[in-house]
């Protein structure tokens, strides 16, 4: 088989979907129920912190290793995927500062330093951290390692703005809203690299989301709105079901991948 076939091949087996506003929207509500699921599983249902982290762990498991025998991106798998380790990275984050007693700080400095690690061998193996690329399983691995870091390190930042530093959840949202605005403005203004402003901006969302769960669910008493989990999950997950079976149909978000060395 000659490169140009074996190029062609690659191109259908592109493992992630294109960044296009239905992305970064379905990406919010995901870290959004990161944040909620993941309490009303350990309060409202009773698991307790440890109990829910041994449960979605394991779901997570299951559904990832579908995700990574999958040859191409299916809209339903990789949103799945993407919402459980939402789930997971919340509770890795929740049971190292509960369980553990380790600093929101020291924690998010430790994912900060893994996920750049992860970002080093990443490009010093295969020269590029574009999502275009996704078409190795090892890239893959790569891409999912990098996504449950940023969960997790979202998850810290944004509970040390909120809660650490006495910042309130409206005002912390409103803090990382301005920040993913900063990085659109430098991509589509200043012409920052795309890679770059991409992995910015994905970092930036889940401490945006997690804060503004928090601020939907939570008791008024506590700075919330007061919808409580159980409802803000639910109209999440029916908003992320709702946009999943869009692009599962439209197919607007299937991209062309770059050659992959």
């Amino acid at each position: 088989m000659n490169q140009v076939m074996q190029a062609d091949i690659k191109a259908l087996l592109n493992k992630v979907p294109e960044v296009t506003l239905c992305f970064w929207i379905i990406k919010v509500l995901a870290t959004t129920v990161g944040e909620t699921a993941a309490d009303f599983l350990k309060f409202n249902l009773d698991f307790g912190l440890t109990g829910t982290s041994v449960v979605m762990a394991a779901l997570l498991s299951v559904v990832m290793i579908a995700q990574v025998r999958e040859r191409r991106y299916v809209p339903w798998l990789y949103w799945a995927t993407v919402v459980l380790i939402s789930i997971v990275g919340t509770l890795i984050t929740d049971s190292l500062t509960d369980n553990f007693d380790i600093p929101l700080a020291v924690t998010a400095g430790v994912f900060s330093v893994a996920l750049l690690a992860t970002f080093g061998i990443w490009y010093w193996r295969k020269r590029t951290l574009s999502i275009h690329t996704i078409v190795t399983r090892t890239r893959e691995l790569f891409y999912w390692a990098a996504i449950l870091f940023t969960f997790a390190l979202g998850t810290a930042a944004g509970d040390l703005v909120a809660e650490s530093m006495n910042l309130g959840y409206g005002v912390s949202a409103l803090l990382f809203g301005g920040m993913i605005a900063a990085v659109a403005a430098a991509h589509f203004g200043l012409k920052m690299n795309a890679v770059l402003a991409f992995w910015l901006a994905y970092i930036l969302t889940r401490p945006f989301g997690a804060s503004f769960g928090d601020l939907l669910s939570q008791p008024v008493a506590d700075g919330g709105i007061g919808l409580g989990t159980v409802v803000t999950s639910g109209l999440f997950l029916a908003a992320i079901t709702g946009l999943v079976l869009f692009l599962a149909v439209s197919r607007k978000d299937v991209i062309e991948a770059e050659v992959a060395s």
